[in-house]
């Protein structure tokens, strides 16, 4: 690896929300800034702005502050290399295009797109399924390759609409080595004259890119596998400028579950699962939804993201943020798209709401109710529910009988439970159940097992309508543990109040 000082960038542009693997692109970025002491900085490009969406943005921000991976240079975070929107440095790109213009390295083209498009079915009349201004077919075009040198100066002169494109060299192997796939070569006889600077004043990606990270000073370059057909174009650039060029690392795809193809945008909702770290409301009211309003915890979503193409070498699947940091590497960064696994990800926010303390549990759980109970009410139902909750919103609704009296009662455990007897056996242990002095989980559950013994019952005979009378559901955590939490006097309550109306 470069000795140079680390310094890495998220560039995403504001052409629409930040799917998941647009943020697993910027963890890696971060993880990789913070192993090595360097900096994490957020470019937002927007040349293109045709497709720029209002908005965007703030999305993007908001998104990775969430996610607890800020940058710590970008637009509104300040640092010397600013600006850090590409929209905002527009003047300065110009003189660059030149530059290469001067040393021969690109050249004026004034084509129309009416000129273009009449090439283009001309050579698809003639069986040319895909035709590109390269090498070949410049010859035969306006530009400043063709045309002569005071014919070139009339049009500019004239104000005559132009784009300059890179003048790619015939024949020759471009040659780098990706920190993630090893040594990558390209002939260039394959790469078309791609356009550095549009008609419009603006960039495009390809040039505004390459300056841009050559003046942030950044050492290497972590992003999406998409832009792997481009590396070679931007090693030429840097090469045509006399620069030294970064370090490159080429991500693997995010595939859809099934592994067919790239999890995209669109896949989202249409497949059951969120596909954007937040919500994301489009100008005409249309909600995508996202991880953090379904209820995932940002440390479950970051973890996962971190395992999908990238791997610790061992078994380990739980990390904290630092964690990841300590054991990230490019090295141990899959060549081949990793494919996304819904369930997977349940899992992951699973395990962090049971490792989380139930106290923590109870102030979220909080905010999320509209009465106000008791700080020790809400721990004791989170210690209760959470190894049965996928979502603190599970805790709510699986658990609503700790906070408030059933309502209605599961018919499933009434048909498969409820026998003649039941109301009898029951009644009995609802005696002996009232005669217990210290009302404790393990006097309860003492008790219960003693009168079985002496009526000579099974457990399934019992506990599950028990549990009916006390909660309205046929299943839940220890009902003894239930009973405690709830107290005497309640269950009593309940008891009553179920014998009325499971008889009716």
């Amino acid at each position: 690896m470069s000795q140079k000082p680390v310094r890495v960038r998220f560039a995403p542009s504001p052409t629409g929300p930040l799917h998941m693997g647009g943020v697993r692109t910027a963890l890696y970025n971060y993880l990789f800034a913070k192993k090595h002491n360097g900096t994490f900085i957020i470019r937002i490009e927007d040349t293109d702005q045709t497709r720029f969406v209002p908005g965007t943005q703030q999305y993007i921000m908001d998104a990775l502050e969430w996610c607890g991976i800020m940058p710590t240079e970008g637009p509104g975070l300040g640092g010397e290399y600013g600006p850090y929107v590409q929209s905002e440095r527009k003047d300065m790109y110009k003189p660059y295009a030149e530059q290469l213009i001067a040393n021969e390295s690109a050249y004026y083209a004034f084509d129309t797109a009416e000129e273009l498009e009449k090439v283009r079915e001309q050579a698809k009349a003639m069986g040319m399924a895909s035709w590109q201004y390269n090498v070949v077919t410049r010859t035969s075009l306006r530009n400043s390759l063709t045309l002569p040198a005071d014919e070139v100066k009339r049009l500019l002169d004239a104000g005559e609409p132009y784009v300059i494109r890179m003048k790619m060299p015939r024949n020759r192997d471009i040659r780098f080595e990706d920190n993630i796939r090893g040594w990558v070569v390209v002939n260039t006889n394959n790469l078309d004259d791609k356009v550095l600077f549009k008609s419009d004043g603006m960039p495009t990606y390809h040039l505004a890119n390459i300056v841009d990270d050559h003046l942030m000073k950044i050492s290497h370059v972590i992003r999406g596998e998409e832009w792997l057909p481009s590396a070679p174009l931007h090693v030429l650039l840097y090469e045509a400028f006399g620069w030294e060029a970064p370090e490159f690392a080429h991500l693997p795809l995010l595939l859809k579950p099934d592994g067919n193809g790239k999890l995209s945008k669109r896949d989202g909702d249409r497949l059951g699962f969120p596909v954007f770290p937040t919500n994301w409301t489009t100008a005409e009211g249309e909600v995508y939804s996202g991880y953090r309003e379904n209820g995932y915890f940002p440390e479950a979503f970051v973890n996962m993201l971190a395992l999908l193409g990238w791997n610790p070498g061992n078994n380990k699947e739980i990390f904290s943020l630092e964690e990841l940091v300590e054991a990230f590497s490019l090295e141990r960064v899959s060549k081949s798209g990793a494919k996304f696994d819904a369930e997977k990800t349940k899992w992951f926010q699973q395990t962090y709401l049971r490792a989380t303390d139930d106290s923590v549990l109870a102030d979220m759980l909080s905010q999320e109710l509209t009465e106000t109970y008791d700080k020790d009410v809400l721990t004791n139902v989170c210690r209760l529910m959470k190894e049965r909750a996928t979502f603190l919103k599970d805790i709510l609704i699986e658990g609503a009988y700790l906070l408030n009296k059933p309502t209605s009662y599961d018919q499933q455990t009434i048909d498969k439970k409820w026998k003649e007897d039941t109301s009898a056996i029951l009644k009995e242990w609802f005696t002996q159940l009232e005669a217990i002095s210290d009302f404790t989980a393990e006097n309860i559950e003492t008790a219960f097992k003693s009168f079985l013994e002496s009526k000579g019952l099974g457990i399934g005979a019992v506990l599950p309508n028990f549990r009916l009378l006390i909660t309205g559901t046929g299943m839940g955590p220890s009902m003894f543990e239930i009973c405690a939490f709830l107290g005497k006097a309640e269950c009593v309550e309940r008891m009553n109040i179920g014998f009325g109306k499971i008889n009716k």
